[in-house]
């Protein structure tokens, strides 16, 4: 138990070997969901787009494919998550339409009312006082901004609840749970595309 633990919790913070085995697992794994979360918005052309939480670098390479004249800061407050996503998107920052850093999403060190997208893909489990960090996002975005939210549990699913007693800190929110949040924090129009055949779901709010 102490070795399967000790991985399955680098998908808190990785660290290490183990993180950087976690976060190749990610990048892979976590596609189908990204792109399925991805395909729910519509009718928006961002310039400005924040991935929060970034883990491996892939959702945010995928984000670019998606809106080609949108530029991407990402953040992680992971060390090896920031090095990894900087090489998965290596061309991208190149070109300069991406720029990776180190950061928390509690006390966001970006520029205010700066984006019209901001997402955060399988992460806000680790997110300390939701509501709080809800309102840091809320914060960089403009005005009619989007905050997309993709998340793997839909917080009843026996799976991820077994996760959540193995894993220090983390928590399955229900999509409920993640409203009340997002509405105390400002944002309106909160609506919920939940998958058909799996615990998946896509929260979208506008600021």
């Amino acid at each position: 138990m102490g070795l399967f633990k000790n991985y399955v919790s680098q998908t808190r913070k990785p660290e290490g070997v183990l993180g950087k085995m976690m976060l190749n697992g990610m990048n892979s794994g976590h596609a189908k969901m990204a792109d399925w979360g991805i395909s729910h918005l519509k009718g928006i052309k961002p310039a400005q787009i924040a991935e929060l939480g970034c883990g491996g670098g892939r959702n945010a390479g995928a984000l670019l494919e998606k809106y080609p004249s949108a530029n991407i800061t990402a953040i992680d407050y992971s060390p090896i998550s920031v090095e990894k996503a900087r090489e998965y998107n290596a061309d991208m920052i190149r070109a300069e339409r991406c720029k990776v850093h180190q950061g928390d999403v509690s006390a966001l060190n970006l520029p205010k009312e700066s984006f019209e997208l901001a997402t955060a893909f399988e992460t806000i489990y680790f997110w300390p006082d939701l509501e709080k960090c809800f309102a840091q996002v809320a914060g960089i975005l403009k005005s009619g901004g989007i905050f997309m939210i993709v998340n793997e549990s839909d917080g009843t699913d026996k799976a991820s609840l077994q996760f959540e007693k193995i894993i220090d800190g983390m928590k399955c929110y229900t999509p409920q749970q993640i409203e009340s949040a997002l509405m105390a924090a400002g944002f309106s129009a909160v609506k919920t595309n939940h998958h058909a055949d799996k615990p998946w779901i896509t929260v979208i709010a506008k600021k």
